[in-house]
């Protein structure tokens, strides 16, 4: 990366009519972004810098990083893909390839490093497999969740320029887009609870329990979930956040959603509120209501302190709890919609 890259990497915050807009988001309070519920970010005891004290120097479980070949990786051709039906497709962590009524979605990719510097959260063994130019020639729609680093990385994005026709981001997140050189005719950016239909795909931006912001500007822009509708499939992206009485609304709005796709991982006591936590994965999946769910933010990067494997057993364990539908995925690993909803049974690969 070349040195003005490095700075370049941190974006910048909104300025002229995109300050405007945000200033009018009823959701915009006190100069920053609120969540629907009022949200503590660092509930243990002494404040965020003793919180990330103990994080990074104190106890750590020996088995938060896996050896090489633990977690199974499939290099699957992403230029060879069926020309026909909806796909998912899982990179590990929230990055995420998934296609409807033939319109290809590339999800938070993140294939470099989930940080601003080379040396701290590196991708674990064998699981930076996949990387910019492998992904498809024609990008239809690059969808961002938030604005963190392991959601969206700087040098990922700027290599997939050419293949972009859309960018789908939250209200703020379109100023880093603009500052990196895409056309802002490019940008669909949306406050929550806003909608916009590109192609006979619409996405629905709605609200989740985080913060984003790649700086010292916490709150200056939006997290979101999203809910993805054509015209046969309804698919939900939890992006980050602590659980909430949203997934049920969400359920009641949207109902029959055939994929969710839940965030499960990187969770801590000492940040409860603004990730899930492994006891609430189970009730936030059974209001959504979904026909089946899979899980992300796992199996490729170090943000928490509990075991690497163990959002694995949290999926299971929900997923037998409620009665629920898990689609377990292997990072690579291609799962045409038409095969996995052919069962009725409870899927576990």
């Amino acid at each position: 990366m070349k040195p003005s890259d490095l700075i370049k990497q941190f974006g910048r915050t909104a300025r002229g009519e995109r300050l405007e807009r945000i200033r009018k988001s009823p959701h915009f309070v006190n100069d920053k972004f609120q969540n629907e519920e009022p949200t503590t970010l660092f509930t243990g005891q002494g404040g965020m810098l003793k919180n990330l004290g103990k994080f990074l120097f104190g106890k750590k479980p020996k088995n938060r990083i896996p050896k090489l070949g633990e977690i199974s990786v499939i290099k699957t051709d992403l230029n060879c893909l069926p020309e026909s039906g909806d796909f998912y497709l899982w990179f590990g962590h929230s990055s995420f390839l998934l296609r409807l009524d033939g319109k290809t979605i590339l999800a938070d990719p993140v294939f470099y490093n989930g940080s601003p510097v080379s040396f701290v959260n590196r991708a674990f063994p064998g699981t930076d497999l996949y990387k910019p130019h492998d992904m498809p020639k024609e990008i239809d729609f690059l969808l961002i969740s938030h604005d963190h680093w392991d959601h969206l990385d700087y040098q990922t994005v700027i290599e997939l320029k050419d293949r972009v026709k859309k960018v789908v981001c939250p209200l703020g997140v379109g100023e880093n887009f603009e500052y990196w050189g895409y056309d802002k005719h490019q940008l669909i950016e949306l406050d929550w609870n806003e909608s916009a239909t590109f192609e006979g795909l619409t996405f629905h931006c709605l609200p989740t329990q985080h913060f984003s912001g790649r700086g010292f500007w916490k709150a200056k822009t939006m997290p979101a979930s999203w809910l993805m509708e054509s015209s046969s499939r309804k698919a939900f992206f939890s992006g980050d956040g602590g659980y909430s009485s949203r997934f049920k609304r969400f359920g009641e709005q949207f109902p029959d959603i055939d994929l969710a796709i839940m965030e499960n991982g990187q969770y801590d006591t000492n940040w409860s509120q603004i990730h899930t936590m492994p006891e609430q994965l189970g009730k936030a999946a059974s209001e959504l209501g979904a026909n089946r769910f899979t899980t992300i933010h796992h199996s490729k990067f170090c943000l928490s302190n509990h075991p690497w494997d163990e959002p694995r057993k949290n999926e299971r364990k929900a997923a037998e709890q409620y009665g629920l539908q898990l689609v377990t995925c292997q990072i690579g690993e291609l799962f045409l919609f038409d095969r996995i909803f052919a069962s009725t049974k409870k899927i576990d690969k």
